[in-house]
């Protein structure tokens, strides 16, 4: 039995201008010199690390940057804490800094908030890269949550700045705020919530009403996947996440489908690509 999908790629999917940046820039090094370092996946997506480390990337983690000397090493588009160009002054090392310049203003904002002596609150996921950057402009003085109750045992000052990591969504962000508002804190709010992220909500709000069934594609570790997933999730309940055309179910479909397929700031297009030809073969 032929399922005859109609399948359509969101033209909005697919990298952020700080993920194309950095995969451009190590892809550029990797032409000329056949290997580089990369402090950390350098996007959160199996599949597209996998295909740059075959190329001749080398993932590495913090342990691993204090034993290199005399090397070059990428920064991420998430950033890093200061302690790593420290570090990388001490070894010799040479920074290719492919930190996104949104990133970059939310750490100097938080540097500057810091350097006032004011009290830090990041709304922020624990251990992300993202975040332990901008914690790392506080020396790790900074309060990081990923949600309200987090902040019920904690004895919070009666003023205090509030960040939040770039990814994070605008309306959980500004629900915080009021929450906290009305808790009789006195808040100064920084929305530092990138734009082209936010933007998505919308555009993914309005391409999944559109389609039977949406397959959003991300890897398993992007919190922005997660975040976007549960738009098209609460838009169009026939929603399904997968990392890999190999997690497709034919299950999922009845003949004649109208199908989108949509994904993460950290999901390569051609991917996304690879899935749409996976859903026509059936």
């Amino acid at each position: 039995m032929s399922y005859n999908l109609q399948v359509t790629i969101d033209k909005s999917s697919g990298f952020c201008f700080g993920v194309v940046y950095a995969i451009e820039m190590a892809e550029d090094i990797l032409d000329s010199e056949g290997y580089l370092y990369c402090l950390g996946d350098i996007v959160h997506n199996d599949e597209e690390v996998e295909r740059l480390t075959k190329r001749g990337l080398k993932i590495i983690d913090h342990e691993i940057l204090h034993t290199l000397k005399n090397e070059k090493v990428l920064i991420r588009a998430h950033g890093e804490a200061p302690s790593t160009y420290q570090l990388a002054l001490e070894n010799n090392l040479t920074l290719i800094d492919a930190s996104c310049p949104v990133v970059l203003k939310l750490q100097n904002r938080i540097k500057n908030s810091y350097d006032e002596d004011e009290q830090i609150l990041i709304f922020g996921k624990h251990g992300h890269a993202e975040v332990i950057g901008l914690q790392g402009q506080t020396d790790g003085d900074a309060i990081v949550f990923q949600d309200l109750a987090e902040l019920d045992n904690v004895d919070l000052p009666a003023k205090f700045t509030l960040y939040s990591q770039t990814t994070k969504s605008t309306d959980k962000f500004y629900h915080i705020k009021d929450q906290l508002l009305s808790r009789g804190y006195e808040v100064k709010a920084n929305d530092t919530i990138c734009r082209q992220v936010s933007n998505r909500y919308q555009e993914l709000e309005e391409f999944v009403s559109h389609y039977d069934k949406i397959i959003f594609v991300s890897g398993k570790k992007s919190s922005n996947g997660k975040v976007l997933y549960d738009v098209c999730k609460k838009h169009n309940n026939n929603s399904y996440f997968i990392s890999n055309e190999d997690e497709v179910d034919i299950n999922w479909f009845n003949e004649n489908d109208k199908v989108g397929i949509c994904g993460a700031t950290s999901t390569p297009m051609w991917l996304m690509e690879k899935v749409k030809l996976a859903l026509q073969q059936y």
